[in-house]
């Protein structure tokens, strides 16, 4: 009994590890590139109290603007506090205004394209329409338009990128559901007697996971770009809260004197965004049954 409850995982892993997705996954460089990027995102936040040389928000006046240096590997700010400090917290709050506004979107904007493409109709067009609508506006300057209504803060800028997102996974969604509710085996089920919500959750929505994982991994990328730029000007993260925009926003004023108050959340924002693009663009490859 315990040689066939251990062999049942392994099983599953070596059927994992030898299927053609992960396989195409482990030819691609780049995106090993990537994960390894993401994973180190992760451990920097994760592992932050340890690797700080103090507090982020701990300032020491005799010890501002301070060059990089064996005690401060990336040099103080204005107040004395430790950049080092600073950008491995910010990781924190990146990942978390990454992965939430994502969530956000991708749970509406799904169930918006699910529906409209299952039932299509009068339904189908009000709804796409209102995503025509949001689509007609730059990203940004959508964003900058909700976050201006709502005021400046994390929670409000969160918000903004979760509504500039939703119309993506709602096109995505829909063009999906517009084609599988046709296939056999959603017929042979509703000739069964499946009602609609089961139709749509368990033979339909499945068929769109795939597109929708690449797609929320790429919009990770894009979301923590998006509110370092709202932090940069202002309306995004508040000080004293550790984050990278509001560290460039802050590093800008002491240039050409102090770059390195710019360099290192500058160097995390682009390698963070350039990981989960990598990584995007191999989980896209990988999914993709004509790679």
């Amino acid at each position: 009994m315990a040689d066939a409850a251990t062999a049942a995982p392994v099983g599953r892993w070596r059927a994992f590890w030898t299927a053609p997705a992960t396989r195409r996954f482990r030819r691609n460089p780049g995106a090993w590139v990537g994960l390894a990027i993401v994973v180190g995102l992760v451990a920097l936040a994760v592992f932050a109290p340890w690797i700080a040389d103090r507090a982020p928000d701990a300032q020491n006046l005799r010890m501002r603007l301070r060059p990089p240096s064996l005690e401060h590997p990336f040099g103080t700010d204005e107040f004395g506090r430790s950049v080092l400090a600073r950008v491995a917290y910010g990781a924190r709050v990146s990942l978390l205004t990454g992965v939430v506004p994502v969530a956000l979107a991708l749970l509406l904007g799904s169930t918006i394209g699910l529906v409209a493409g299952f039932f299509r109709g009068r339904l189908d067009s009000a709804l796409m329409r209102v995503m025509d609508v949001l689509l007609a506006f730059p990203s940004l300057l959508l964003a900058l338009a909700v976050v201006g209504t709502l005021g400046p803060g994390l929670v409000n800028a969160v918000i903004a990128i979760a509504v500039v997102d939703v119309p993506q996974y709602a096109r995505l969604v829909r063009s999906v559901v517009l084609g599988t509710r046709e296939e056999e085996y959603v017929q042979a089920a509703r000739a069964l007697g499946a009602g609609n919500g089961r139709l749509m959750l368990r033979h339909v929505l499945p068929s769109a996971v795939g597109p929708i994982v690449v797609q929320a991994t790429l919009g990770v990328g894009f979301a923590i770009l998006a509110i370092a730029g709202l932090s940069f000007l202002g309306l995004g993260v508040q000080p004293p809260t550790s984050d990278w925009g509001e560290m460039l926003a802050r590093g800008r004023r002491f240039l050409p004197d102090a770059t390195w108050l710019m360099i290192f959340p500058g160097l995390a924002v682009s390698l963070t965004v350039l990981g989960f693009n990598l990584l995007g663009d191999g989980l896209r490859d990988a999914l993709d049954p004509r790679g």
